[in-house]
């Protein structure tokens, strides 16, 4: 507060901010800009250096910096005394926080939340780096040293100021330029990554890489895709190894459903604890992938909980989903919610029922925290059948674990929980609307295909306006944040999905206008698409705005490029409209040019190109009572990389085969099934459906 109890500048911008991490700011002693043409035309008035500080509510090290060294006096007069301070929300802002991303790697080599960044007036970044303390300590020199250096730079040595903004730039031109060069075939770039993937995997402990170890939802359909089209020896079988793997990990909230953001550890087993709604949408869709593929019911029992969790903590009453989870409940706390000691697992269970929760969840072994090992995150350390061996339970193992997880729920429930972020942005609800929709169809459960649908109207009554596209949130004011490429990409995907497993026609009309608006709005060099569009874009084009950004690389979900190729493959599939295979195709080329040294981040892009190299998938089923409803319920579990499954014929614009469409009725129930144009014999045994869609994969050409 002022002298007088005014406000100060900063309580002023940001308390009615509509961004739960701008507000959280507001109170501090820093005097905070929100991102827009006031602190630049400020920075140039006065002469100033920018402080950006780019973050979210779900991130841990955000809170860490904005409790410890953002509340510091030192820094905050330093900050006040030398700089004008721009805090961002990049959920908010995802394309503010692209381009200093790759400003700040490029002259760091490294990245991530909190951004912390200088620049000049103008927009350029001259110093950044991440997380810094107060003072020195972890590793990282303290923020007033910091703070007083880059002052000292400012006034003393404007030329290496200088110079070090042009050479970032340089950077930036040099990578693009290498990126141009690559081989747009795409056969041998499937290839590619395919070898990049198997060279990254872990034989160990599943996924990719060590650690810090991120589920790569991507990388899993890929090479499920991959040991059904091309016979890969054990890319099916990898695939499956991380599901379980990941399944059974403490990445997964063992008592209250969803999966944490990433595993600190290679064995997955202590996770940071954020739960991202964008890192669900994706996983959900993955494990429905694998239960159809594989039949596991660990796979659909994971689908089921992440479903749970996502309707219990996420879903917002007028239709649509939140943002995320955080990972603390309060300053200070590093995963206290989703962490239990032994005495509080006491306080819960007993006897034989407590030893049994001990074994199975692997108390005091591989999940203890590292900064209180009397802490355990639970995770899946034996079968329930070993769990219990020697032991006298009143019930079954497998009882037994409901159970127990559900004294734990109801336990856990009494704790301060971490705050959720209830905005609504569009890319996220897209994704949901999407990965619902397909655990629906392979679930029977019409609850969650009613919430994907209130979703996805909510957000066409409320966010799209035809002509403009999607915005990127909702807010109570209105929309807000037209323009950007990943809203319209994800959107439309989340449509096609929702269409084609309702058949209603209302969902296809705007994701076909959404990805017209695309092809139309968004190219750039190449072919390939902006991440924002400049006639759309209702922002302000401040700072690094200016500088055209391509999103080709999945980090680690799916990128808009890619993600834009395979929903017009989807979309080509569903209306038998081959001018959008055509556009995926001719897109894949230069993606292909581009990423294809990316490696494990190419994995979506490099699935994309594998299903325009094949044929999708029709299949219909026709007839009534419950032999056709048994043909249904199998169509609909089993597992093809891209298939849709219609009960009777589909309105229009939905098309079929044209063989398909001349066959005539029949007098008993059956299923028909194509192939591209070519159709197989008549089904009538709901157990041919699943084999008959595998055989036409890698087995099927042979």
């Amino acid at each position: 507060m002022g002298a007088e109890g005014e406000p100060t500048g900063s309580a002023r911008r940001l308390a009615g901010a509509s961004s739960t991490y701008l507000r959280s700011a507001a109170e501090q002693s820093i005097d905070w800009h929100p991102w827009g043409p006031e602190p630049f035309e400020l920075a140039k008035r006065t002469g100033r250096p920018i402080l950006l500080d780019i973050g979210a509510s779900w991130c841990h090290w955000c809170h860490v910096m904005d409790e410890g060294t953002y509340t510091d006096p030192e820094v905050a007069r330093l900050l006040r005394q030398h700089f004008v301070a721009v805090k961002v929300d990049r959920d908010e802002n995802p394309e503010v926080d692209r381009r200093y991303q790759r400003q700040v790697s490029a002259l760091t080599g490294e990245g991530g939340w909190p951004l912390t960044g200088f620049l000049t007036p103008s927009g350029e970044v001259f110093l950044g780096g991440t997380y810094f303390p107060p003072t020195d300590g972890h590793g990282r020199p303290g923020f007033r040293r910091v703070l007083k250096e880059v002052a000292r730079l400012w006034s003393e040595e404007p030329d290496r100021i200088r110079d070090n903004a042009r050479a970032i730039q340089d950077v930036l031109e040099r990578t693009r330029e290498r990126r141009a060069g690559g081989a747009s075939d795409l056969v041998p770039f499937v290839a590619g990554i395919r070898a990049a993937l198997f060279s990254a995997y872990d034989p160990v402990n599943g996924g990719f890489g060590m650690a810090p170890k991120f589920p790569h939802p991507t990388a899993i359909s890929f090479l499920l895709w991959d040991g059904w089209a091309n016979g890969t020896p054990h890319s099916a079988e990898r695939a499956r190894e991380t599901l379980g793997r990941m399944a059974d990990s403490g990445m997964y909230d063992q008592v209250g459903g969803g999966f944490h953001r990433y595993s600190v550890d290679e064995g997955w087993h202590i996770p940071h604890f954020e739960k991202m709604a964008t890192d669900n949408a994706a996983l959900l869709a993955g494990y429905v992938e694998g239960s159809q593929r594989f039949g596991e019911p660990r796979f659909e029992e994971t689908a089921r909980g992440t479903v749970g969790w996502i309707r219990e903590t996420l879903a917002d009453p007028a239709g649509g989903f939140g943002a995320s989870q955080d990972a603390d409940n309060a300053p200070g706390d590093d995963g206290n919610y989703f962490t239990w000691t032994r005495p509080e697992l006491k306080d819960v269970l007993s006897g034989d029922e407590l030893r049994f929760a001990n074994r199975f969840f692997g108390v005091g072994t591989d999940g203890r925290m590292h900064h209180d090992p009397e802490r355990n995150v639970l995770f899946r350390a034996l079968s329930a059948e070993e769990a219990a061996e020697g032991l006298s339970l009143s019930r079954a193992p497998a009882t037994t674990i409901d159970r127990v997880v559900a004294e734990l729920r109801r336990a856990r429930a009494a704790r301060p929980s971490p705050t959720v972020d209830r905005a609504l942005y569009s890319d996220i609800n897209g994704r949901f609307i999407g990965a619902l929709a397909r655990y629906a169809a392979f679930s029977g459960d019409a609850v969650v295909l009613a919430e994907a649908r209130r979703a996805a109207e909510r957000f066409l009554r409320e966010a799209y306006r035809p002509g403009e596209g999607i915005a990127h949130r909702l807010e109570s004011g209105g929309p807000k944040g037209f323009g950007l490429l990943e809203d319209q990409v994800a959107f439309a995907w989340g449509l096609v999905e929702l269409a084609g497993v309702t058949a209603e026609p209302a969902f296809v009309r705007p994701a076909v206008e959404l990805l017209e608006l695309i092809d139309r709005e968004f190219r750039g060099e190449d072919g390939l698409f902006r991440d924002l569009s400049p006639r759309l874009y209702d922002g302000t084009s401040v700072g690094g705005l200016g500088e055209p950004s391509y999103p080709l690389e999945d980090s680690p979900h799916l990128s808009a490029n890619a993600a834009a190729a395979g929903t017009f493959l989807r979309v080509a599939a569903l209306l038998k409209d081959e001018r959008w295979r055509t556009k995926a195709t001719t897109l894949l080329a230069p993606i292909a040019a581009r990423v294809g040294g990316a490696g494990l981040f190419a994995a979506g892009s490099a699935l994309a190109a594998g299903l325009a190299l094949g044929e999708p998938a029709t299949v219909v089923v026709e007839g009534d009572g419950p032999e056709a409803d048994a043909l249904w319920r199998a169509a609909r579990r089993a597992w093809h990389p891209n298939v849709w499954v219609f009960r009777g014929t589909p309105p229009p614009p939905f098309s079929l085969p044209e063989e398909l469409a001349a066959r005539g009725g029949t007098s008993g129930p059956r299923a028909l099934v194509c192939f591209g144009t070519a159709c197989a014999p008549p089904i009538t045994q709901p157990a041919e459906l699943g084999p008959l869609l595998a055989a036409r994969g890698a087995g099927g050409r042979a």
